[in-house]
């Protein structure tokens, strides 16, 4: 995949360059990044392709964790217990 389709708007990119940029800044650019990938584009794809673009040179940066967090997947649900169970909410 080529950077310009991973990052099309260049959000990742730009949000690299801004001093001071906070963990909540990130995580609403990266939501708009999200959004402007094409239809078809994979998104675990892209996302690798920002970070081995941008994450070498800032490891630290907020956008990296945010990036990195983001090819993170959740455990599936675990069944609940009890009355909510039975009922099914």
């Amino acid at each position: 995949m080529r950077l310009d389709e991973a990052d099309p708007k260049g959000l990742v990119r730009e949000s690299y360059r801004i001093d001071g940029i906070s963990g909540g800044e990130c995580r609403s650019i990266f939501i708009d990044w999200a959004l402007s990938l094409k239809p078809g584009v994979e998104s675990d794809e892209a996302l690798r392709v920002v970070l081995a673009e941008y994450a070498m040179a800032a490891p630290d940066h907020p956008m990296t964790k945010v990036l990195t967090e983001a090819l993170v997947r959740p455990e599936p649900p675990r069944r609940r217990g009890g009355r909510a169970a039975r009922l099914g909410a």
